[in-house]
């Protein structure tokens, strides 16, 4: 399983929007083939700061996300609200502690 963070910065302006946008488009995202989980977090201290942790099966159904109709529409257009560059993480996970 591969584990993405992404750690994204908006204009303060831009929060509102963003927090509608991505509960229209969290339904797409956890049906596209590969997409086991996807959530959303905000920063407790700064609240344009958001983090999206989401687990694809392996990262050819990732990059068969970035390359889908879907993210080439909604990427762009979120980017548009960013204050920063995002950041991402990628983690694969090897063994489950029990």
């Amino acid at each position: 399983m591969l584990h993405r963070f992404v750690k994204l910065t908006f204009k303060e302006e831009h929060i509102a929007t963003f927090e509608l946008k991505f509960d229209e488009m969290k339904i797409n995202i956890r049906t596209m083939e590969g997409c086991q989980y996807l959530r959303l977090f905000q920063d407790k201290k700064d609240k344009r700061i958001f983090f999206t942790h989401s687990i694809w099966i392996d990262e050819a159904s990732l990059n068969n996300y970035r390359k889908s109709e879907f993210f080439g529409i909604n990427w762009p257009e979120t980017k548009k609200l960013f204050a920063r560059d995002p950041i991402a993480w990628s983690l694969d996970q090897i063994h489950e502690l029990k």
